[in-house]
């Protein structure tokens, strides 16, 4: 049998066609600003041509990227986030998800899933959305960090990470949930785990003073030492730079890579990067208009393919 990896070589990326702020979205994220010194054409340029670099930049590290083309209609700003609406797994599994802003919902395609059958073998496809129906949100590898050899799934609880449909999916993937209360420096919940928390192979990269539950804190850092995890400790100033916002990929010949923005790399500290680069390469590309109007890095635009390939 296959071991279960915890990175992949293989990336889809979706390029934006309508990118910019989100007024739904913007109600309970707090990265996201809208700033007004740019044109909704200006911001919509400056984003394509951070995507185009940034998938340049992970093809020339190894990395496979599969990028798929925004739809013209309908009018999707946040498709370059495609990690919130589905998840590819190593058994063929694909689930989708509900989320929370009525516009993301129309993010989910079936074309993309068809396309992309053809290259991998999937088996099954479970469909969370339903869930929409009774304002029950968990929004795919945005609310939930996988360890997936170890078959954990962590999470912090906010407005769209549901802790009924965690344990769904926990009953779904065999994974064990692992469910705890994070918030910024205002007292806000933080909307997504995956802004404050990123899973490497080896160590964990996390903004410690978000979690307040002496107990819950406690917990975490006793499931990191369990599965050989070196805590990577970021400030919460950190966190709003997107410096937990981070996702580590291999290429094809099993380099890894912790993939960042420039802004969220700038933030770091020198022994932190030292850390990181014990355990793995660091790829970092400029992505400051995404990142304002979107309220989202580089981890969001990269839904991660697991799925076994067609023999």
């Amino acid at each position: 049998m296959q071991s279960i990896q915890q990175t992949t070589d293989t990336i889809l990326m979706v390029r934006p066609a309508h990118f910019g702020f989100n007024e739904e979205t913007a109600s309970n994220n707090a990265f996201q600003v809208n700033d007004q010194s740019l044109s909704a054409a200006e911001i919509q340029e400056k984003a394509k041509a951070e995507f185009d670099t940034f998938v340049a930049k992970l093809r020339a590290a190894g990395v496979n990227v599969i990028v798929v083309e925004d739809t013209a209609a309908p009018l999707t700003p946040d498709a370059v986030f495609p990690n919130n609406w589905v998840t590819f797994h190593q058994d063929g599994l694909i689930i989708t998800y509900p989320m929370y802003a009525a516009k993301r919902r129309l993010e989910r395609r079936e074309d993309v899933l068809n396309d992309l059958s053809r290259q991998f073998a999937i088996t099954n496809h479970v469909r969370m959305e339903s869930h929409e129906a009774q304002d029950k949100f968990l929004e795919g590898t945005g609310s939930m960090i996988l360890d997936r050899p170890n078959r954990l799934v962590y999470a912090c609880l906010s407005q769209r990470t549901d802790p009924e449909l965690l344990e769904e999916f926990s009953r779904i993937t065999g994974y064990t949930p692992v469910l705890f209360h994070a918030v910024d420096g205002q007292g806000q919940d933080i909307y997504h785990t995956n802004v404050m928390m990123a899973l490497g192979e080896t160590f964990v990269v996390i903004v410690l003073d978000s979690i307040r539950d002496v107990q819950e804190k406690s917990d975490l850092l006793s499931y990191f030492d369990t599965t050989g995890k070196e805590v990577i400790n970021l400030s919460l100033d950190q966190m709003m730079s997107f410096a937990g916002n981070m996702l580590q990929v291999r290429n094809t010949s099993g380099q890894t890579f912790l993939v960042m923005s420039t802004q969220a790399y700038e933030s770091l500290r020198p022994e932190q990067i030292a850390k990181i680069e014990k355990h793995t390469q660091i790829l970092h590309s400029p992505i400051k208009t995404i990142e304002t109007y979107g309220g989202g890095s580089t981890r969001c635009m990269m839904a991660e393919v697991f799925l076994p390939h067609r023999s």
